[in-house]
């Protein structure tokens, strides 16, 4: 262990610039996401090449819904992790910080194969209930199941990430990352198509893929984490022993943001079968749009994630006034970032959509959404870095309350109302996704000045 504790062994980003902090931390992380994003949408596009293409999209749009909420148990965790990992790392209490690491991928393993096992039971309930049937439906759970029996594999490995993250050592998350979507980017073909002699299983190909993704980048994880490659050496006994008391206030921190990620996915679940009621047409382009739009996101929940870890950094050094300065710098660069991406999608919507679809129909429903969508980038990054902020920091109830009445009494309820009372098409509901995006970032903004955030302690 002592070797651990030199100094160029914990490299410290609470000195020097700001902003090239920021950027060090986050840059990595964004660039992990952004392949991750794009593998999604890859898999896509190799699914609507299959003989049903447009049925297939929607089994995926229609099952990523799901996965969506059963995700949102990820974060009993996740915040949690984070808050203690990095605000650890930045006290240089370096045992509390492995044990912490080691206490987080126990209770991910866990949670991720408990739920996915659920979830395997109900699969064709849970898609009957977003609005999935027909051959959709077939589609979606073979699709689903295979996903589900495997979640405790992706809930780990994205803690694997976090760990490395939280640690200072986003490069080296970031290049794991990056090699576990170039790896499922490449086995998508073999396993739906059976090229090369693989078996070719069509759309359960593509869930394959993925799931020997994860075993691989997982068990490349560990290796880092257990041979000291990282800044943090993980030991099978390591000084810190792991408690129930610690691995409880993990998920303490938690439940706040799993509340607000079940209230956002839960009202994924509630819109997908409004949408649904406009065809599957209007659900394909629904999927493909939102899978563009999140390319935009990610791009700052990468920059979020680092951003999150180095804020936890500098509290842990008790360095008050430099967090904020870190946080503000951090919600201008989002704005920036996501206006430039906010030009590209409303210029080549239309180039986008018809890499996905060949129905003049469906292509039109597409490029409408992605240009609405685009204008609600800059807001959606704002709303994303302040939250990221939060969990930094473990303050996470706040940003909970803001998600609920984001989702529900911004987005749900409107919607619903607009389509039982009044002739309106799909167009309205991307007006509406638009006006609560707005609406809700000005709320979270007003509530970020106060700046409660920097005086939480966990």
């Amino acid at each position: 262990m002592a070797a651990l504790t030199k100094n160029e062994k914990h490299p410290d980003y609470t000195e020097g610039s700001i902003m090239r902090s920021i950027l060090g931390m986050g840059l990595p992380s964004m660039v992990g996401f952004l392949t991750q994003n794009i593998y999604a949408l890859v898999d896509t596009w190799w699914v609507s090449r299959l003989p049903d293409g447009e049925a297939a999209v929607a089994a995926l749009t229609f099952f990523n819904v799901i996965l969506m909420l059963l995700f949102s148990f990820n974060n009993l965790v996740g915040p949690g992790s984070v808050a203690v990992i990095s605000r650890r790392y930045g006290e240089k209490s370096y045992a509390l910080t492995e044990k912490a690491i080691k206490e987080t991928l126990l209770l991910k393993l866990v949670f991720g194969f408990l739920f996915g096992i659920i979830g395997f039971f109900f699969t064709e309930n849970l898609l009957k209930l977003v609005g999935a049937e027909g051959e959709v439906l077939k589609m979606g759970v073979e699709y689903g199941q295979i996903w589900l029996l495997a979640l405790g594999l992706p809930y780990a490995t994205y803690s694997v990430f976090t760990a490395l993250r939280s640690v200072a050592n986003p490069r080296m998350a970031m290049t794991l990352m990056f090699s576990s979507n170039i790896l499922n980017m490449l086995l998508d073909p073999l396993f739906i198509f059976g090229y090369l002699g693989f078996p070719a299983m069509g759309i359960r190909g593509a869930a394959v893929a993925s799931m020997i993704s994860f075993a691989l980048t997982f068990t490349v994880g560990l290796f880092l984490l257990y041979t000291g490659r990282a800044n943090i050496r993980l030991h099978l006994r390591g000084e810190a022993k792991v408690s129930m008391e610690t691995m409880w206030r993990l998920i303490q921190i938690g439940i706040p943001a799993w509340m607000g990620s079940l209230a956002w996915s839960g009202a994924r679940v509630v819109i997908a079968p409004m949408i649904a009621t406009f065809g599957m047409a209007v659900v394909a382009a629904y999927g493909v749009g939102m899978q563009v739009v999140s390319f935009g996101v990610m791009v700052i929940v990468g920059i979020g994630l680092g951003l999150s870890s180095l804020i936890g950094h500098n509290l842990g050094a008790e360095k008050t006034e430099r967090a904020k300065k870190t946080g503000d710098q951090a919600i201008l660069l989002s704005i920036v970032m996501m206006m430039a991406m906010a030009v590209f999608v409303f210029v080549f919507a239309r180039f986008i959509t018809t890499c996905f679809f060949d129905a003049p129909q469906t292509v039109a429903y597409g490029v409408t959404l992605l240009r609405i969508m685009a204008l609600a980038l800059p807001f959606i990054g704002i709303f994303i870095m302040i939250e990221e902020i939060h969990v930094g920091v473990g303050l996470n109830a706040p940003m909970m309350i803001f998600s609920v009445i984001h989702s529900w009494a911004l987005q749900v309820v409107p919607i619903f109302l607009l389509i039982t009372f009044l002739d309106i098409t799909q167009t309205a509901v991307w007006w509406t996704l638009l006006a609560a995006d707005i609406v809700g970032t000005v709320m979270v903004y007003m509530y970020y000045r106060r700046g409660r955030w920097l005086t939480v302690k966990v």
